[in-house]
């Protein structure tokens, strides 16, 4: 018998975690706080407008840990994090709520959506209806789904679920294959293709470059994980890639929106976000 990749064994996990979460709250009790959360801010509309005027459409990451890595931020405050991105000129948030794996928590969502005017992607390993419902009551304005943890009727239904309750919707593929299955079965204009392989977690940049010219121009790529200095960001710009999720980078700096723009945006100096409670 193989040994589970990382990717299982998150799965396996997220399968358990469901059921425990219906035990404490119904469907239809979490339907009703989903029904009342604040309204969505409109994650696809920011990243399409930043972007269609070259401009680097970021979404800046609020993560503790992961598995390969371990702990990335000792000192993690959501709150403060998120004023500094938004700073440092971030166009949404991206938070981990995975408790296992990545020490994160539904609570730093809510603490971060709280703390700045950015729309919020929930990024969690969605396998079933009810963490779509969850992500809204918690007030995200995005859902990630993965295709190499899905397949075609569960990314479908996922993605129904999602525009049934005002979630947009970003699909993430590693290769040519989950490509062509996210094109077939979703019509979300976020495609998002990750450099870091979820079986092994290895990055390689070259992956998105591998894959863009098989992205229909009516959607916007994505480029995720391994971004860390401005030659990167340039290359993907040159290749028309405009649209950024990072991570990682940003956790390791002192100052993770000052990181940001120091990133994307050099020419506005670092002014912007001196002052803030992270310096």
């Amino acid at each position: 018998m193989s040994v589970p990749t990382v990717l299982e064994k998150i799965l396996a996990r997220k399968a358990e975690e469901v059921a425990e979460r219906r035990a404490r709250i119904s469907l239809a009790e979490l339907e009703g706080l989903a029904k009342s959360a604040d309204a969505p801010r409109g994650f696809a509309d920011a990243l399409i407008k930043q972007a269609r005027e070259k401009q680097p459409a970021v979404i800046a990451e609020i993560k503790k840990a992961s598995p390969s890595k371990g702990v990335i931020r000792e000192i993690f405050i959501p709150e403060e994090i998120a004023k500094s991105y938004e700073k440092g000129g971030a166009t949404c948030l991206s938070v981990l709520t995975d408790i296992d794996f990545f020490q994160g928590s539904d609570l730093f969502l809510q603490q971060a959506r709280a703390a700045c005017k950015l729309p919020v992607i929930r990024k969690d390993f969605m396998v079933d209806p009810y963490q779509i419902i969850e992500a809204r009551a918690l007030g995200a304005d995005c859902v990630l789904l993965i295709v190499s943890a899905l397949d075609d009727v569960k990314l479908a239904e996922l993605a129904a679920v999602a525009k049934s309750v005002g979630l947009d919707v970003l699909v993430e593929v590693h290769d040519g294959d989950e490509l062509e299955r996210a094109l077939k079965t979703l019509d979300t204009p976020l495609v998002g293709v990750n450099n870091r392989n979820l079986h092994t977690f290895e990055v390689s940049l070259e992956n998105t470059l591998d894959l863009l010219p098989r992205i229909p121009r009516d959607r916007l790529v994505i480029t995720e994980s391994g971004i860390v200095n401005r030659a990167d960001v340039e290359l993907m710009e040159i290749s028309g890639v405009y649209s950024f999720l990072v991570g990682e980078t940003f956790m390791r700096a002192e100052n993770p929106g000052a990181e940001l723009q120091r990133l994307f945006f050099p020419e506005r100096g670092a002014t912007a976000v001196s002052g803030s409670t992270l310096d």
